[in-house]
């Protein structure tokens, strides 16, 4: 996908979790946790983490303990981002812009353990941790 159709995709599902927030002011900023803090808290059991990049980028390589929900179907399947977990949820795309952005907007529905990873895939593999290819 495109980098013009990513940003129509982007745009048109955090506008829809916008208006199904209710949100008429902008939410103060999501938790974040940093690459490494994701990490290690995913060989330890500890979260869950989603990346909501497309298909096209996740072809590029995946986060092993990885579950691909992309952003474009958000609104569709929401229902698998756990609502009340046990383990915080972390939101991963390629930067952290639409993960921070969907972070928040998750937040002000309800999902109070979601967070999104600072530096997203990009750092991920800029440190040298492996990835996979999606299943």
């Amino acid at each position: 996908m495109n980098r013009v159709r990513r940003s129509l995709f982007t745009a048109l599902s955090l506008s829809w979790l916008a208006a199904a927030a209710g949100a008429q002011e902008p939410a103060a900023a999501a938790p974040h946790v940093s690459v490494d803090a994701a990490r290690d808290a995913l060989a330890k059991g500890e979260a869950i983490l989603i990346d909501i990049r497309e298909p096209d980028e996740h072809a590029q390589g995946i986060a092993p303990e990885a579950q691909r929900l992309p952003l474009s179907q958000i609104q569709s399947r929401l229902g698998e981002i756990p609502k009340d977990s046990n383990k915080p949820v972390l939101l991963i795309c390629r930067t952290q812009n639409r993960s921070g952005s969907l972070a928040k907007m998750l937040r002000a529905q309800g999902y109070a353990h979601v967070s999104y990873v600072d530096g997203g895939m990009k750092e991920w593999q800029q440190r040298g941790y492996a990835t996979v290819a999606p299943r």
